[in-house]
């Protein structure tokens, strides 16, 4: 059963499938704003699990492949998710839809690892090397009062299974070389979680100024470095407890 919001779906989804989700730091949540929100990103669903530990609908951007799937095309349809293009066209589109979703104060999600940690699977406590795009998207976006909130995902018990054949996938996306290789897509079940929410990351006419010339490829690196570690931090935090 779908509901018309993908808050709503996203609990539905945790509600049935028994998840326990514990959350912290809720005061650091921004209001009244738009928000890219950044995320470590192990399991299909770590989507749900920032809508519901945020409580905030979000438009998720997704691996291109899970838009050309029958069945998970109806699934991320329902999440408020949307699938990226294909490499060639992937970073303009992507940046053109998300700006237009900010400039309408819907918040915009990203999981900057990419696809490597849901296919090669990584430690719970682990966060890998951040792509960039979601910087460039925030110092762009013409959105006055946007701030980047970092939240990390603590898998605290989980069941890991097989999926499907990687390079199954590859009839979907070709294009991806992650599902050239041998082996099973692993699929990450959450049975208790923490969801931490980590400071936001405000963007100012400042940043907006330094975002040009020589000076953009270093304020871009800063902001994709201080969220991710910020992430780190959260995670450590989790586990070290």
């Amino acid at each position: 059963m779908f509901f018309n919001s993908p808050l709503q779906n996203s609990r539905s989804l945790l509600a049935a499938m028994g998840t326990q989700m514990f959350i912290y730091h809720e005061d650091r949540i921004p209001t009244d704003s738009a928000v890219v929100v950044v995320s470590n990103h192990r399991s299909f669903m770590d989507a749900p699990l920032l809508m519901a530990g945020l409580g905030h609908s979000i438009r998720i951007a997704c691996h291109h492949y899970m838009g050309q799937v029958p069945v998970m095309q109806e699934i991320i349809k329902q999440l408020g998710c949307f699938p990226l293009e294909e490499p060639e066209y992937r970073q303009q589109a992507f940046l053109q839809q998300a700006t237009r979703l900010l400039t309408t104060h819907q918040w915009v999600g990203v999981f900057p690892e990419g696809a490597q940690p849901m296919v090669q699977l990584t430690k719970p406590h682990e966060v890998g090397r951040f792509q960039r795009g979601f910087a460039h998207l925030a110092l762009r976006a013409p959105v006055k009062d946007l701030a980047i909130l970092p939240v990390a995902i603590a898998s605290l018990e989980e069941t890991v299974n097989s999926a499907v054949p990687l390079r199954l996938l590859r009839l979907f996306d070709p294009s991806e070389p992650l599902f050239e290789q041998p082996g099973w897509h692993p699929m990450v079940l959450h049975h208790r979680v923490s969801v931490l929410v980590g400071h936001p990351y405000w963007i100012t006419p400042k940043h907006r100024e330094q975002y040009q010339g020589k000076q953009a490829k270093k304020v871009v690196a800063h902001v994709a470095d201080t969220c991710r570690d910020e992430i780190a931090k959260l995670l450590h935090q989790s586990f070290s407890c």
